[in-house]
């Protein structure tokens, strides 16, 4: 049905149909399905009496909120690549990113203008800037020829430059379709998003929630009490999330006890695994919701696994068998199949390659095709999927390779434990060891050597936490993700 990934709109269906609750300022406002794609056009119109033309690249940089959607979906229309910008990032970060990708125009809110380096042309997003920009009426969607980049999505940058992966209009619409597809109609769901616009988790929910005919409740940002009444408030069916975001979630019992948590049927956490602890809490919190993880990358797709062919998900962190049209291999250290090892992808959602940086999307992308991700992974006897962690996280440990997620299981079967993360410390005689950061339950009685001599019972000796600190909270990177960077420098300064 779509072939421009800026114009998701089905004329079929009721135009005056909530689509868009935008919670960024003092009062929320309503957006029909009809206004966003009216609001698109225009701002479309006005790209191109300003002057900008077909693959330019126009960045937006804000927090979440409706104007960074319509433009998001304009620059697309009118045949411009989008890129939104970590608004997250120092100065300099914003810079490189700007440079690199040669923007010819920056949409940003009041909070970001000053980020922006001086040359750059910017349109407000907050005030009678934004209003003066659109120029009302129709416009004429560009149809993109295949394999045409439609925006770019920048990495971290955690371990060096970011990278800017180029994605193109028709794989990023396979995905799509690939979850409109898996039921008749989801124009009773109502999906809440508090993730950050320009990561791929929350853009891609905004995008499924519109192609989908369903509404979608956008939070500025992520604040426990502030997502919880918003889910009350507008009666909210569906949750999106990293697993992070709802481990501070349940702990809110008060607030919860204000809303109607009945009304969710659904609640998924994606980007990062989450215990059973967790899944655990969040089925207590949301009696009648359905919770299951997901995963997915930037590089080659939001979604990769799922419970196909009529199978139903192990429970627990089980992911699921590759969907339609997705291939994967898992791959040992000598490039051979195996049961263990790092995840090869290759779905058409597959990016285009790293801009500017050849020689790093040769690294990444096979001549074949096959996108490795850097996540290891393995499967089960049926042939279930299951992620191990990051293949970067993994440290060496007096000879012993540790990958912290499988540390983070087991810390994670201690009763009473809600989340942990594992990070490296260097030590003079192992060369790194593993110390761990532990979130409780609020109820929970748990002591250091409590979690010491678990591990030390579970799983082999060396890879037991030879210190276990307790938080009330991970901290959270710009993502959302647990930031484990800052937990290395805390762990490094500790011990």
């Amino acid at each position: 049905m779509w072939k421009n990934l800026g114009k998701l709109v089905d004329p079929s269906k009721n135009q005056q149909a909530v689509a868009l609750i935008d919670c960024s300022g003092g009062e929320a406002r309503e957006f029909s399905h009809g206004d966003l794609d009216r609001l698109s056009d225009a701002c479309a119109r006005g790209l191109v009496h300003k002057g900008l033309k077909r693959g330019d690249s126009v960045a937006i940089m804000s927090v979440n909120r409706a104007e960074f959607i319509i433009a998001y979906f304009a620059i697309m229309r009118a045949g411009m690549i989008a890129v939104p910008v970590n608004h997250k990032l120092s100065a300099d970060g914003v810079a490189f990113i700007l440079s690199d990708c040669s923007a010819k125009l920056a949409f940003v809110d009041g909070d970001r203008a000053s980020l922006v380096p001086g040359g750059l042309p910017t349109v407000r997003l907050d005030g009678p800037e934004w209003d003066a920009f659109l120029d009302p009426g129709p416009f004429d969607t560009f149809e993109p020829p295949h394999g045409t980049c439609a925006m770019i999505l920048y990495t971290s940058g955690s371990t060096g430059r970011p990278k800017g992966v180029q994605l193109s209009h028709d794989g990023q619409i396979w995905a799509l379709t690939i979850r409109v597809a898996a039921r008749a109609s989801f124009e009773d769901e109502r999906l809440i998003v508090a993730a950050p616009l320009f990561h791929m988790n929350a853009l891609g929910s905004c995008k499924f929630a519109i192609c989908a005919h369903a509404s979608v409740v956008l939070m500025p940002q992520f604040e426990a009490k502030s997502f919880i009444d918003a889910i009350g408030r507008f009666g909210v069916t569906w949750i999106t999330s990293v697993p992070t975001m709802m481990a501070m979630l349940t702990r809110e019992t008060s607030a919860l006890a204000g809303i109607d948590t009945s009304r969710v049927r659904y609640v998924r956490m994606g980007s990062a695994p989450a215990t059973q602890q967790l899944y655990d809490a969040v089925h207590r919190t949301f009696p009648n919701a359905g919770v299951a993880g997901g995963y997915g990358t930037t590089e080659a797709g939001p979604i990769v696994f799922g419970p196909t062919q009529n199978r139903t998900l192990p429970g627990g962190d089980g992911l699921g068998w590759p969907l339609k049209d997705v291939e994967v291999r898992i791959v040992d250290v000598d490039g051979h199949d195996a049961a263990e090892g790092e995840l090869w992808m290759r779905t058409p959602a597959n990016m285009l390659g790293y801009l500017n940086m050849p020689e790093k999307t040769a690294e990444a992308l096979t001549p074949d095709g096959w996108y490795k991700s850097g996540d290891a992974f393995r499967t089960d006897a049926e042939g279930c999927y299951y992620f191990v962690g990051r293949v970067d996280d993994m440290f060496n440990c007096g000879g012993e390779n540790i990958y912290p997620g499988e540390v983070e299981k087991v810390i994670e079967q201690v009763p009473g434990v809600m989340q942990a993360c594992v990070v490296p410390v260097p030590d003079e005689l192992k060369g790194q060891k593993p110390v761990a950061f532990v979130v409780p339950r609020k109820d929970a009685d748990l002591s250091e050597k409590a979690i010491k001599d678990y591990v030390l019972a579970h799983a082999p000796a060396y890879q037991h936490p030879r210190r276990v600190f307790f938080l009330d909270e991970l901290p959270l990177a710009a993502t959302n993700k647990v930031d484990r960077r800052q937990l290395c420098e805390r762990a490094a300064r500790s011990i």
